[in-house]
């Protein structure tokens, strides 16, 4: 079986990954990056309490200042989960506090954290980081895609998981959700669709790479076996 892996490793390009059982070997541990929108984030929250993610939450970190008597801030309390605000400024984005705290994790996810990490930050962290971006890349990259899909009237809107590279919004796709929308949508019923689509479309790459169901291919394609 490992000459077969190895085979398929040579043909497609791919990372060679130490195989892990589902449901023996230890969850994979993350660290969870989120700014003021939360709906990616209690959406993992309400799947992982559930069972549904193999995943140990080892924190959550934000750029913006949450109050300890909002919802996501209990259910962290409750299940002894940390939760840090480390603020982010263009002059200083304090990206070696964040790597101190995400140092012993397995991979690392963007949960709607709309800071440009650092290539310093990625060659130091040297892990695989999973992005959520609302919209359906390669289009509409950057700042404001809600806003950008609108403008330019689409049929069609989405949601696109990837991994981070240094190039913004260009790492390999891992997954992808679209729904139809009309000249009856107004800019926030986009936004709307958008962020039902958002929260699937994390949860699903991140059980996709829990489940070691994605290859690399290359430096811009992943294999995904679904």
């Amino acid at each position: 079986m490992r000459n077969d892996f190895m085979k398929l490793k040579e043909e497609f390009n791919a990372k060679h990954s130490v195989v892990r059982i589902p449901g023996l070997d230890p969850p994979w541990k993350i660290a969870v990056l989120v700014s003021w929108k939360d709906h990616c984030l209690v959406d993992l929250l309400h799947f992982w309490q559930q069972g549904k993610v193999p995943v140990q939450i080892s924190c959550v970190i934000s750029n913006h200042v949450r109050e300890e008597n909002t919802s996501v801030i209990r259910f962290l309390t409750r299940h002894k989960i940390p939760y840090h605000f480390i603020p982010a400024t263009k002059k200083n984005k304090h990206e070696e506090e964040i790597l101190q705290l995400i140092s012993q994790t397995d991979f690392l996810v963007l949960a709607h954290y709309m800071q440009i990490l650092s290539p310093e930050f990625l060659k130091t962290y040297g892990r695989d980081i999973i992005n959520i971006h609302h919209g359906l890349l390669p289009s509409f990259k950057g700042a404001n895609p809600y806003k950008q899909a609108y403008e330019a009237g689409v049929k069609l809107i989405g949601a696109t998981s990837h991994f981070v590279t240094e190039e913004l919004d260009d790492g390999p796709i891992i997954e992808q959700m679209i729904e139809r929308v009309s000249h009856r949508d107004s800019l926030e019923s986009f936004a709307m669709k958008s962020q039902y689509l958002e929260k699937a479309c994390l949860v699903k790459a991140i059980k996709y790479y829990c489940d070691l169901r994605i290859l690399h291919h290359g430096q811009r394609k992943t294999i995904v076996f679904d």
